[in-house]
C-alpha cells in the first residue's frame, strides 16, 4: 500500500542575515516519517522541537531544505507555489485551534466555501456541505452564525469544512486547545469515529491524554523523530 505521507531525511534550515552575519536555525534534522492510509497519528514534542515546521511541510505550506517528501506516492519536490496550493486545497484538510470561521457566514456557508474554489455549482456545494455537517452532528445548526455556536460546535464546523472536499489527509493542529473538557471529549470522539471510517488523521498536541486517543504517537525532539516514525 502506498503511504499517504512518506518522508525520508527531511531537513529544514531557516536563514537570516547575509554574508558573515548569516544565522542558520535547523528546525528539522533528517526526519523519517511514514503515515499509512487510515491511520490516526498524534505528533508530540516540546516547544521548539519542530512540530509546527513539520506540520507546515506535510501540509504543503512550506518545503524542505533537503530530503524527500511524497504525498500519496507523489514527490512534491520542485513544484511551484500554484501547484502546491492546488494539491493542498484538494488533498489536505486543515483543522486549527482557533477555528478560523468567517463570522458573517452561516455554518453551512463556511463549510461550502472550499468548494467554491473547485468550481462546483452552488446547489451542489450547499448539498455537500449539508451532508458533511450532518455527519459531524450539526444538522440542526446549518443556518447558525459562528457567534451563535459553542466552542465545540465551532470546531465541528471547522472539521466539516476540512472534510467537505474528501481529502486524503486531515491535519489537526491542537484541535482541543481552545475547548473545555466536555467539548474536547466530543471532538476526540469525533476524530475516533472518523478514524473508524477510514480517514487518515495527523493531530498535533502537547497533551498526553489527547495523544493517547490516537492509534500511534510520533515524538519529535530537536528536529528529529525519536519515537513512532514508522507504523
Amino acid at each position: 500500500m502506498v503511504p499517504v505521507v512518506e518522508m525520508q531525511g527531511v531537513t529544514k534550515v531557516y536563514r537570516s542575515g547575509s554574508g558573515a552575519r548569516t544565522v542558520e536555525v535547523r528546525a528539522l534534522a533528517g526526519v523519517d516519517l511514514t503515515i499509512q492510509k487510515g491511520e490516526f497519528v498524534a505528533l508530540m514534542g516540546p516547544s521548539g522541537s519542530g512540530k509546527s515546521t513539520l506540520m507546515h511541510i506535510i501540509g504543503l505550506l512550506d518545503t524542505p531544505t533537503e530530503g524527500e517528501y511524497r504525498l500519496g506516492g507523489n514527490s512534491v519536490r520542485g513544484l511551484s507555489e500554484a501547484q502546491l496550493a492546488r494539491i493542498r486545497n484538494r488533498r489536505i484538510g486543515f483543522v486549527f485551534q482557533a477555528f478560523f470561521l468567517l463570522p458573517r457566514l452561516t455554518a453551512l456557508q463556511n463549510v461550502a466555501l472550499p468548494l467554491v474554489y473547485r468550481g462546483l455549482p452552488p446547489a451542489l456545494r450547499l448539498e455537500r456541505a449539508r451532508r458533511t455537517l450532518e455527519a459531524v452532528g450539526l444538522g440542526d445548526r446549518l443556518d447558525h452564525l459562528p457567534a451563535e455556536l459553542s466552542g465545540g460546535q465551532k470546531q465541528r464546523v471547522a472539521i466539516a469544512r476540512a472534510l467537505v472536499q474528501e481529502p486524503d489527509l486531515l491535519l489537526a493542529d491542537e484541535p482541543t486547545g481552545n475547548l473545555d473538557s466536555r467539548s474536547s471529549e466530543e471532538i476526540l470522539a469525533l476524530f475516533e469515529s472518523l478514524h473508524q471510517q477510514g480517514k487518515t488523521i495527523l493531530m498535533v498536541t502537547h497533551e498526553p491524554d489527547v495523544a493517547a486517543r490516537a492509534q500511534r504517537i510520533v515524538r519529535l525532539r530537536d528536529g528529529r523523530v525519536v519515537e513512532g516514525g514508522r507504523p
